[in-house]
């Protein structure tokens, strides 16, 4: 999606946002005060975090979508999920505050007293409140916004919220009984226990995370669908906001290969790569696979065989031997269960019982991808 159009869906959506909890709030506030309610009037005091989210959303859009420059040079995308983690600070701060005031409530109770007029306007807020949730979740997916989608579960729990008090409202006209206070602890910890779980989301996007399997498979496939490719490696994806990540691998072709064939291999590979996930491969590196002598392919398999047969070993690649120096390095992937020093030296000891007449290299891969 065109960050344009994407910047113009976030703005239209966090404003009709704006708009829709501002009026909520204050029909809230006002049915609060007059039937002496503190569920309702704490529900109105939600919607205006919510307003205040989507005003941080939209600033955080702004400034994301700040052009590169020689600072930023990958941009100022990250940008979106420091307001998403905002948002999120804003609903945690906001179920506190409503376990705080609940138990408040509990210790000193105060009769809430509901008319007809206040029934139908909390039932308007939860379909309105319902709508709107639905709207922004929908909306952020689009755009692929954290922030808004944030927002969108954030309406989805205030109507849950409103719901909770309708009932309450209910059972207290119909019986005496008064639950709104209870009610509220349960509905605020379930609001705390949300914006924590949106909060730890924020955090691993901007921490980095692996790369979905689904996505590593297919741009490997892609990469080995170019004739002479023998295997992809090493696939590393970095995210620096929505929509804009860049990658690099390596991959294994044959030793008899020019530099010029292998320059426009690399250039088709990177084409079709963005062109299918809209990733862009900044680095393309090459390991040299021995075709032409057969004792090294034998070495090879042998070689493979061995690392393969290690507890924690997951992947063996970019193999080489170099009969006129005696040396031979690879690659291996080692599992996070394992210590890699352990591993390493049990690999090497095995090797080199076999191959005693020659220098071994290897380079212990983190295990970042599928």
């Amino acid at each position: 999606m065109d960050d344009k159009v994407r910047s113009k869906i976030i703005l239209q959506t966090s404003i009709i946002g704006i708009i829709v909890n501002v009026l909520l709030a204050s029909m809230k506030a006002i049915v609060g005060f007059i039937v002496n309610s503190i569920a309702v009037v704490l529900d109105a005091i939600n919607n205006l975090t919510d307003a205040l989210s989507s005003i941080i959303t939209i600033v955080g859009t702004k400034l994301a979508g700040k052009k590169p420059n020689k600072k930023h040079p990958l941009g100022y995308g990250r940008i979106e999920y420091l307001s998403a983690m905002i948002v999120s600070a804003i609903i945690l701060y906001a179920g506190i505050t409503a376990l705080v005031e609940s138990i408040k409530k509990i210790i000193n109770p105060e009769a809430a007293d509901y008319s007809t007029v206040s029934l139908i306007l909390i039932s308007v807020a939860v379909v309105v409140k319902i709508f709107l949730g639905l709207f922004v979740i929908k909306r952020g997916k689009t755009a692929k916004s954290s922030s808004l989608i944030a927002s969108g579960k954030d309406a989805l729990f205030d109507a849950i919220l409103s719901f909770s008090v309708l009932v309450c409202a209910i059972i207290t006209l119909t019986t005496e009984v008064s639950l709104e206070a209870y009610v509220s602890i349960f509905l605020s910890l379930f609001i705390i226990k949300a914006s924590i779980s949106m909060m730890v989301e924020t955090i691993n996007d901007i921490l980095g995370k692996r790369v979905e399997t689904e996505l590593s498979k297919e741009i490997k496939r892609i990469i080995c669908e170019e004739e002479n490719v023998l295997g992809a490696y090493d696939l590393v994806v970095n995210n620096y906001g929505p929509n804009k990540d860049y990658a690099s691998v390596h991959i294994e072709v044959p030793d008899t290969l020019t530099a010029e064939v292998i320059d426009k291999m690399i250039r088709n590979i990177q084409e079709r790569v963005y062109m299918e996930t809209r990733i862009v491969l900044t680095g393309v590196s090459v390991y040299s696979f021995n075709t032409k002598d057969e004792e090294a392919i034998n070495i090879r398999t042998r070689v493979k065989e061995i690392v393969l047969g290690h507890e924690g070993a997951l992947e063996f690649h970019g193999f080489y031997l170099d009969k006129a120096n005696k040396n031979m390095r690879f690659d291996v992937v080692v599992s996070f269960d394992v210590d890699e020093k352990e591993l390493v030296d049990k690999i090497k000891e095995e090797i080199l019982s076999e191959y005693n007449d020659y220098s071994l290299y290897i380079s212990p891969d983190v295990d970042i991808s599928d």
